[in-house]
Parts: C-alpha cells; structure tokens; sequence
C-alpha cells in the first residue's frame, strides 16, 4: 500500500533507465548540454482553488491519507532512480512547488533537501525557492525553512482584497498576506509576490489598489497573472463574471507603466524584478534548460548528445507512491520528434521580453537556423518580432499577441 514504502526505496536495477539507448547516436547533434534544474512538486493544498488547474489535491485525499514521511521516501526513491540519466551534472537551480509546499514540515524540509545535496552536487549559488500559502505562515518555522537552505520564496497572494480572495477561494485574508509578507523580509534576502488580476467584477481602480499595495512592501520580484479561466477547474464550470475585454487591457497597460516607474523589469510575460532578483529557475525554463522533476505529476525534460526526453510522473498521489514502492516513477518517457523542437523551443523563448540569441536555438535544439527561418519571416512581416544577425525580440505587438506569434512555429 502506499503508506508502507520503506524508507530509502530504490527502484530495482532492472527498472533503472537504459542510459545507453539515450547516448546512442540520433536525430540531434547538441553541442553543449544546457544548465540543469530540479523541481520537485508537493501535491497537497488546504483547499484547491476555483481557477487552478495545477496538481494539487485537499487532505481528504492526500496527505492526511498518506504520512509524509512516506512521500519523502518516495521523492528519494523517484531521485535514485533518475541519477544515471544526469550523471555528473551540477544542479542550477531547485524549486518545490504545488500545490502548497509550505505545508512541509521544518524537519521534513530539511530532510528532502539534505536528500538532494546527499544524491547530487549543487551549484556554489544554487537557487533554492519554495511556494508558500500565507494561510500557512508560521515565522519559526519559515525561519527553519531558510536554515534548511531555501534561499528563496515565492508567495501566493493573490489579492490583498478580503472580498476577492473569498470569490477565489483562498484560504488567507488580507491581514495574513501582510503578514507573510513580513515574515519574508526579515527572513530572505530575495521573495516573490504573486498576484492576479481581471479578477471577478474588478474595476481598474480595484487592481491599482491591489498593486500599489504590492509595491509598497518592496518586493524584489512580483508576478502579475490575469485571471483566466482555465479547463476542468470549478471556474471553467461556474464562472464568474470576469471584467471585459477593455478592462483587463487597461489593467494590463497600467501595470506595465507603473511597474517600470517603480523600478522593475518586465523580464517575461508575467515576471517583474528589481535588479538581481530575476528568477533563474525560471529563467532557465524560458531559455529551454533541462530539468529534472519528481514527485506526483511532476514534469521533466533532460537533453543527451543526440536527443532530447520528456518525462511525466505519475499524477495521483497514491498511484505516485504505489508504483514507487515498485520502482516505477515515470508514467510517460518519450524523445520529443526532431520537428516539434521549433516550437517548443519558441513556446518558451518568445515569452522573453528580451528575446533571445539565434546561437541558443542551436545550442539548445541542436538543429540550424534554418528550422525557424520561415516562422522568422511571417512574424517579421507581421511586425511581431524584430531582429538582426544575432537576437530576435518580440515587439510589443507581438507580446500583446504572443500565441500567435508562437503558432508561427507549430509544426
């Protein structure tokens, strides 16, 4: 059963994956492998939210069922297992995300991230973020998080107003959003704000106040969302009267402006930060890095010489545990084809502000130039993009219509 994985469980040698069948010869010719990240993903929330369409799961069926020392061993196990795809890489960066990953115990954190520096070697700055629900800030124990090494928190706000935190369903009020907020300044030295906006019946003057706020606390990095309402979550059912059109641009314009007017960067389509506070776990996704995820329904893509693998892990909590006590991990491994990396690749890069160096599409896909040329061309004659010899920029046309300037690429 699930709860009865034993401590350390390492997946038996025949289950270990095949390395050399991915250093074989292939599709790719990667000159360099890029910078490697691991995420590890928490699926446990006090409540699921209306528009979250994350894995994330209540008590009743998670981790009130299942101990959480028993998912810690699976999350060991899940690592073991995946070191011989990874050997002798450094990792970049870490982010434990959710669900709610601050409803981790201090001694639960400490172990799963003594674990990782116990399996795999850590870059001299490594990045160490961890997601966390102001409902569940506790100061001593966020103080012990930072003891454990997270270096880095990214807070679920969401909105300081009490009556739109209710319509979204969130388990903290504004009082506890100001105190989290708090608590992260004393405690680290770099934090995230996220915030959503075009929330239900939203007036412009509404998200002002939610953002001036925000900034008012001096967040080194702040993520703004729109509101949008996203397939099989309780909004994509029921939902509730969003601001129109005009509206949420109008939001949109003025957050821009105000933002750069208080100092920040809009490094990505959601991103802003003050100098030295970009996120580089992040950064690296966008950049088309390589990462290793594990835990339930994490997410993976690892690069090799000549190919490069998605994996995806098993998405129930309890189906997760139960194939790791066999030594399964992995519910879905597959080489992505040699002409669906243009518009992965794009998918990601596209959504920098700055754009990106022409050498990294091939230092990253291992195809030529030639890949994304025609795409090139259609978003240049449509004003999306600009470019020169060395860097393609999304225009702000392009950034206002960043899926169809990515749609350019699809196959």
């Amino acid at each position: 059963m699930a709860g009865t994985i034993p401590i350390r469980a390492v997946a038996p040698a025949a289950d270990l994956p095949d390395v050399a069948h991915y250093l074989r010869p292939g599709p790719l010719r990667l000159p360099a492998l890029p910078p490697l990240s691991l995420y590890v993903h928490f699926p446990w929330c006090v409540r699921k939210c209306p528009y979250c369409d994350f894995n994330s799961h209540e008590p009743g069926g998670g981790i009130g069922a299942i101990p959480e020392a028993a998912y810690l061993d699976s999350l060991r196990a899940d690592l073991e297992a995946s070191l011989p795809l990874i050997w002798g890489r450094r990792i970049h960066s870490i982010f434990i995300g959710g669900g709610t990953p601050s409803l981790i115990s201090a001694a639960g954190l400490d172990r799963l991230l003594s674990d990782v520096r116990a399996l795999l070697p850590l870059e001299a700055e490594c990045e160490i973020t961890l997601e966390a629900n102001p409902g569940t800030f506790e100061a001593e124990r966020f103080a012990a998080y930072r003891a454990a090494g997270v270096t880095r928190l990214s807070i679920g706000i969401q909105s300081f107003d009490d009556a739109q935190l209710t319509a979204l369903g969130r388990v903290h009020d504004r009082a506890q959003a100001l105190a989290a907020v708090d608590t992260a300044r004393r405690l680290f030295d770099t934090f995230n704000l996220d915030l959503m906006y075009a929330l239900p019946s939203q007036t412009l003057a509404q998200a002002q106040a939610d953002v001036g706020l925000a900034l008012s606390l001096s967040p080194p990095h702040l993520s703004l969302y729109q509101l949008t309402l996203e397939p099989n979550t309780v909004f994509a059912k029921y939902p509730p009267a969003l601001p129109d059109d005009d509206t949420a641009a109008a939001i949109h314009e003025w957050i821009e402006a105000r933002m750069a007017a208080a100092g920040y960067r809009h490094y990505e389509v959601s991103a802003y930060a003050r100098p030295g506070h970009a996120c580089r776990h992040n950064l690296n996704y966008w950049q088309f890095g390589d990462y290793l995820g594990i835990g339930a329904g994490a997410h993976g893509k690892l690069s090799f010489p000549h190919r490069i693998l998605r994996q995806t892990r098993f998405r129930q909590p309890a189906s997760y545990l139960d194939h790791a006590a066999q030594g399964h991990f992995a519910a879905e491994s597959a080489e992505v084809a040699r002409s669906d990396l243009p518009f992965e690749f794009m998918l990601n890069a596209l959504r920098l502000n700055d754009g990106f160096a022409l050498a990294l599409f091939t230092d990253r896909t291992g195809l030529p130039l030639s890949a994304i040329e025609p795409g090139l061309v259609q978003a240049e004659a449509r004003g999306l993009i600009t470019r020169d010899l060395e860097r393609v920029v999304p225009t702000e046309l392009g950034r206002r219509f960043l899926s169809d300037l990515q749609s350019l690429f699809l196959r």
